[in-house]
């Protein structure tokens, strides 16, 4: 079962109270103030990790509560801390604050851990009110409470390369052929209900490169606005670096005009309002061994005047597949390349900043 979101309640826990007590012991007059401070309560985290790859966890279990602190006692003894509690999400996961709809934390890497509710600091005990001038203090404080928040969890896939296009034009043969994913394949529409992930291996032994692909449910027109499986999985690429658009140049789809399937995805990806239609993208003919050959010259033609690389494939029989994977691992390479020059540029624009 993939889920990729899910509403959570967390309670941190609230501090112990200070106690309030006085020093009683044989041969020991005005023994004074004894009282020691409450623990603190403990805090919920949350840490992404690599053996988690969906949110079903928290659909079935949407409330967690971490433990209050322990009262202080006489004798000037604190009371123990609250017990913290982890929470595990997969990496990809975007954590928002329920009620204000703010980003509290975005986990692009494996291991970050972060407090998303702090616990409540234990009350003072009698002995620490007590001065020079007022020796036998009666005061004393209650705990904190613990943070209480709400939290919407979303999950959006780390991937280097996207598959898009309409439902059953070959995306899950596709990733397939070319990676160890083993997506359900059948010959109806909506076959994938659910992203896939397959890792790509291109080069040779020992000096090979790898790169990441998501098969995304099929789009069809007005997906932005719920239609189909709507935008429920749009979400996930907008991470990738790349995108692959396959566009059906069989008549097994029912569709007649390759151009108006090619705008409709393109409208659909820059209605969702992300950024998409900007992203990098390889446009492919697919299924080419049963293709119309009007359609496939007519794509040709389209790709040409647009000046657009056009990389015709058959997953069925792996005609031009090797070709696609190297022009796919060129384009994430790159891609690659200026992140991270944009990442460099950001740090010392931030460092000179602190400088100044």
């Amino acid at each position: 079962m993939f889920i990729d979101e899910a509403k959570i309640r967390v309670k941190a826990g609230d501090g112990g109270n200070g106690c309030m007590a006085f020093r009683r012991e044989k041969f020991v007059p005005r023994g004074g103030p004894s009282g020691g401070d409450g623990g603190r309560g403990g805090d919920i985290w949350m840490e992404s990790s690599e053996s988690h790859n969906t949110l079903v966890h928290f659909r079935f279990n949407p409330e967690y509560k971490a433990e209050r602190g322990r009262h202080g006692e006489g004798d000037k003894k604190t009371g123990r801390d609250g017990e913290s509690i982890v929470l595990k999400v997969p990496v990809g996961t975007v954590v928002y604050d329920e009620d204000t709809g703010a980003v509290v934390h975005d986990f692009s890497h494996v291991n970050e851990k972060v407090v998303i509710a702090r616990g409540g600091r234990g009350g003072r005990g009698n002995a620490q009110f007590a001065t020079s001038t007022h020796q036998a203090p009666r005061e004393h404080e209650e705990g904190r409470a613990g943070e209480d928040r709400n939290f919407r969890l979303e999950l959006k896939l780390l991937a280097d390369v996207g598959l898009v296009g309409y439902p059953n034009v070959g995306k899950s043969t596709l990733i397939s052929r070319i990676s160890a994913a083993r997506p359900k394949v059948a010959d109806y529409p909506f076959t994938t209900l659910e992203p896939n992930l397959g890792v790509v291996l291109v080069g040779d032994t020992g000096r090979e490169e790898s790169f990441v692909v998501a098969d995304i449910p099929g789009l069809i027109e007005g997906a932005h606005t719920g239609a189909g499986l709507g935008t429920q999985f749009l979400r996930h690429i907008e991470r990738t670096r790349l995108l692959v658009h396959l566009v059906d140049v069989s008549d097994g789809s029912g569709r007649t005009d390759v151009i108006q399937d090619v705008d409709v995805i393109r409208d659909e990806l820059e209605s969702f309002g992300a950024g998409l239609e900007k992203k990098p993208t390889i446009l492919i003919a697919s299924k080419i061994d049963v293709a119309n050959p009007e359609k496939l010259k007519k794509l040709k033609q389209w790709a040409t005047r647009r000046k657009l690389k056009l990389y015709p494939i058959s997953a069925v029989t792996g005609e031009g597949i090797e070709k696609l994977k190297f022009a796919m691992a060129a384009e994430v390479k790159t891609a690659r390349k200026a992140a991270a020059v944009a990442a460099l540029d950001l740090d010392e624009d931030h460092f000179s900043e602190r400088k100044a």
